[in-house]
């Protein structure tokens, strides 16, 4: 076997097409954006690069094939609850059904992070934001969601039987839309809308400004500091509520407010991955074109919730049973989307999870899992500890 680490644009090329040769025939895959895989990589693009460093491999076998990829990364900025020593990480693992192949990739990651000081690796992780790219899928072997790593089933032995341990589960939730939401959802958002100071709206694209403040405002109250997540930015949220914008659909994106102050936001897209999927990774001028005339013709049914937020002062009063009841009288008499699926929640945040579950008739749609492996084998492994309890 050869192994190569990706140093020109002929090996990054190789880098992207060793997930497609590997995964193109998996029920369920849908290849990812080229550009989106290579701007993790890229300096002038993506701001870890700016607290780090990282690198990637490909492995081939004797003849010559793609059988294989990683990368590793160093991150200043990545720390978890509890994290007593260094920890780096690994991710875009892509390996046939082969222990020796996996460990060759594996073991050279892990030398690598090792001479950085690292202690620990996690992965597969982003190199950046864990909205990305995060987590070994362990069940739920359908589409993904867009920018949601997808994998065989056997992935999850080659890093068991490497020593890795899960160090988190991710949860994503699914539910009908179609379907009306509980009697209990009913009762807690009638006794919120007897009171006049609760109200809430769905995102108008012409006042995206006034919605990525209020988004900062609650986003912070609610996610800062925990799991890992940092601070939110006014500039940094106004550039991501721009960079939605084409996509947003204004009926599925809600502010809950007390009076004039954010209290609750619940935020969903249609889902990428339903347009993606007829694109073949390409994202150019004529994929553009594409992508409006499927957006006519209704071909996204399904939507996504990619942040649900809610400031500690106002949570066990109701507001997220508000706010769902209010999408929901938006959403279901027009009978267009079928299939709803939120990102995942890690099972170190019951609340979140709880109030996942309160939505109606929830079940979980897919689990991945982030692993951990501890460089010293001695070491006493210690899961994420819960957050919020």
């Amino acid at each position: 076997m050869q192994l190569i680490e990706v140093t020109n644009s002929d090996t990054a090329k190789e880098f992207i097409q060793a997930n497609v040769e590997l995964n193109r025939n998996v029920p369920g895959y849908i290849r990812p954006i080229d550009k989106e895989i290579n701007e993790v990589f890229d300096k002038n693009y993506n701001k870890a690069f700016r607290h780090g460093e990282a690198t990637r491999w490909i492995l081939k076998d004797d003849g010559g094939r793609l059988i294989g990829r990683i990368a590793a990364f160093v991150n200043k900025k990545y720390k978890n609850k509890g994290d007593d020593v260094p920890v780096g990480g690994v991710g875009f693992f892509d390996c046939i059904d082969n222990q020796e192949a996996a460990d060759i990739l594996l073991d050279v990651a892990k030398h690598w992070l090792g001479q950085r000081g690292m202690e620990a690796m996690d992965g597969p992780i982003n190199f950046g934001e864990r909205d990305k790219w995060w987590g070994l899928l362990v069940e739920g072997f359908h589409e993904p969601l867009w920018s949601m790593n997808f994998n065989p089933p056997y992935y999850k032995e080659l890093l068991e039987n490497y020593g890795f341990k899960p160090f988190f589960h991710q949860l994503c939730f699914g539910l009908d839309p179609l379907k009306p939401l509980s009697a209990k959802i009913a009762q807690r958002h009638d006794a919120l809308a007897a009171d006049p100071l609760y109200n809430a709206h769905n995102i108008e694209k012409k006042k995206l400004e006034k919605y990525a403040m209020d988004f900062v405002e609650v986003y912070n109250a609610s996610y800062a500091g925990h799991g890992g997540l940092k601070e939110m930015k006014k500039d940094q949220a106004l550039q991501l509520f721009k960079r939605m914008k084409p996509l947003l659909d204004e009926k599925i994106a809600w502010f809950a407010y007390y009076g004039e102050r954010p209290i609750a936001l619940f935020l969903n897209i249609p889902e990428l991955n339903q347009y993606y999927k007829h694109f073949n990774g390409k994202l150019g001028l004529l994929q553009k074109l594409q992508f409006l005339w499927l957006r006519s013709r209704g071909a996204c049914r399904h939507f996504t919730g990619i942040i649900f937020a809610l400031i500690p002062e106002f949570q066990q009063k109701g507001v997220d049973a508000y706010i769902i009841q209010k999408m929901a009288e938006a959403v279901q008499p027009a009978k267009f989307y079928v299939h709803y699926e939120m990102q995942w929640i890690g099972d170190f945040n019951p609340k979140m999870i709880n109030v996942a579950k309160s939505l109606g008739e929830t079940y979980v749609s897919r689990k991945l899992t982030t692993y951990r492996y501890l460089f010293d084998r001695g070491k006493e492994f210690k899961r994420h500890p819960m957050v919020g309890v």
